[in-house]
């Protein structure tokens, strides 16, 4: 029932302003309660954002549209809103993503230039508001993902008060050198499904950057880098993260020794999210009833435990870290 009133909410909604001469179809979700759909009419092809509430509110959505827009960072145009009712008529940008893009065989330097250059946009931006602070409670919160969600629903291990404290105290270390890191802006989800090639064409569009937060001058590099949805040669992620580092504002660049310290706490900081991301699957398969995020948690742990190599984290320490799917 609650589907057929919102189907009609949105129905009544696009009749208003477009008239009753359009299309609606699905286009695949996201990892939220959002859902979106491709609108045409007679003139125009557009994205509708569905983001019901009180699950889900357009409004930062729309602080961060119009922040982006002033640092010249390329997203969709809006044409029409509804904020009480929680929709969004959006420039549509075609299908082309990041991923599609490669997976067709197409050249990714382009796309990482252009990606890094907007980055280098967005962390020298001044966002005009008070953005959230991803603080040690932050990251605390996204580790215990893996905890309450990865663990016992996916890998079959609930996990005792003392395992959990371990689990805590054995990543202090990560999470306050992460802490420690110059602040800036951060898209917080800057990866292959949150880029587009709108028309085929660059720059990049950004999408799905509602959630922006001051923090880590390396998280959004290491979501682009260790995306968790793609498996780039390690040579190649650390050409690229010298070519940024190297175009760092002095004030940032000046906080890291030399490049090697900069890409040591930029793997750092995809452990932390790639700990993050593995629950948040677990979570939206058993909670949610997406099933398909399953299949994303073997490369994201193959990402994890590579970056536990590198890093000289062993089992002994981070035993909770090791555990497979189904393993308990």
């Amino acid at each position: 029932m609650a589907d057929l009133e919102r189907g009609k909410q949105r129905s009544d909604w696009l009749n208003r302003v477009l008239g009753d001469s359009y299309e609606c179809i699905p286009l695949a979700g996201d990892a939220s309660f959002r859902r979106y759909f491709r609108v045409t009419d007679a003139e125009n092809c557009y994205v509708l954002m569905d983001a019901p509430p009180p699950h889900e509110d357009v409004a930062p959505f729309l602080a961060v549209l119009s922040w982006f827009e002033r640092a010249g960072i390329r997203v969709s145009r809006l044409f029409a809103e509804e904020r009480e009712q929680g929709f969004l008529l959006l420039e549509d940008f075609g299908d082309i993503t990041w991923a599609s893009c490669r997976e067709a065989g197409g050249d990714l330097i382009p796309l990482f230039e252009d990606a890094l250059h907007q980055l280098h946009l967005l962390q020298g931006s001044d966002p005009g508001m008070v953005l959230p602070s991803f603080d040690m409670a932050r990251m605390r919160r996204e580790c215990d993902l893996y905890l309450d969600w990865y663990l016992p629903k996916v890998a079959g291990l609930e996990a005792t008060a003392g395992q959990r404290e371990q689990f805590h105290n054995a990543l202090t270390e990560t999470l306050n050198s992460l802490l420690a890191l110059p602040q800036v802006p951060v898209h917080l989800d800057y990866h292959s499904r949150n880029l587009m090639l709108p028309g085929g064409k660059l720059p990049l569009g950004m999408i799905d950057y509602q959630d922006a937060v001051m923090g880590p001058v390396t998280y959004d590099l290491a979501s682009l880098l260790y995306d968790c949805y793609q498996d780039y040669p390690e040579e190649h992620r650390q050409q690229w993260s010298r070519l940024f580092f190297e175009r760092l504002p002095q004030p940032l660049a000046g906080s890291f020794e030399n490049f090697e310290q900069w890409h040591h706490i930029l793997r750092l900081t995809a452990l932390q999210r790639h700990i993050k991301a593995i629950g948040i699957f677990g979570r939206l398969a058993h909670r949610d009833g997406k099933k398909q995020f399953l299949d994303e948690i073997p490369l994201t742990r193959k990402h994890l435990l590579d970056e536990m190599r590198a890093l000289g984290m062993d089992r002994d320490h981070f035993p909770l870290l090791f555990i497979k799917p189904g393993e308990c």
